[in-house]
């Protein structure tokens, strides 16, 4: 049997299937309906409106969202933030800000990898030149 504490209210629970606590569960659940509730008598709320009205996190709404409890389709208003940079976007995890930035900053660092490894090449080649010229006398 598996053991753990729930990270969420730190009880030691039997670790099945989910990652909390049975309690946790019935918690979260009465969270989704809260939230799933709200969203059918307000179609236009955004996550902040939503957040506060029912007390549940926006971590937490997030965190349905990307599960797919809840769903957006319905929901023209709604959106969540970017885990980089917190700004609210409708899909994927990174707003196009973020993902350009680091798609820019692979690219760099691909380069410097590239510019490094011709650089040592050179050397080596270089080092093998003036070893044979030192066995050649020149």
């Amino acid at each position: 049997m598996n053991v753990e504490n729930c990270p969420r209210c730190g009880k030691i629970f039997a670790k099945n299937f989910r990652d909390v606590c049975p309690n946790c569960i019935r918690e979260i659940d009465k969270e989704y309906e809260t939230c799933a509730n709200f969203l059918r008598k307000n179609k236009g709320a955004t996550i902040i409106e939503l957040s506060d009205e029912t007390g549940v996190s926006i971590k937490q709404i997030t965190k349905f969202i990307r599960e797919g409890r809840i769903s957006m389709i319905n929901a023209p208003n709604l959106s969540y933030p970017c885990e980089s940079c917190g700004t609210l976007i409708r899909d994927s995890h990174i707003c196009d800000s973020c993902r350009s930035r680091l798609d820019k900053e692979k690219r760099n660092m691909l380069e410097d990898i590239a510019n490094k490894d011709a650089r040592l090449r050179q050397e080596k080649s270089d080092a093998a030149y003036k070893s044979l010229n030192k066995y050649k006398g020149k």
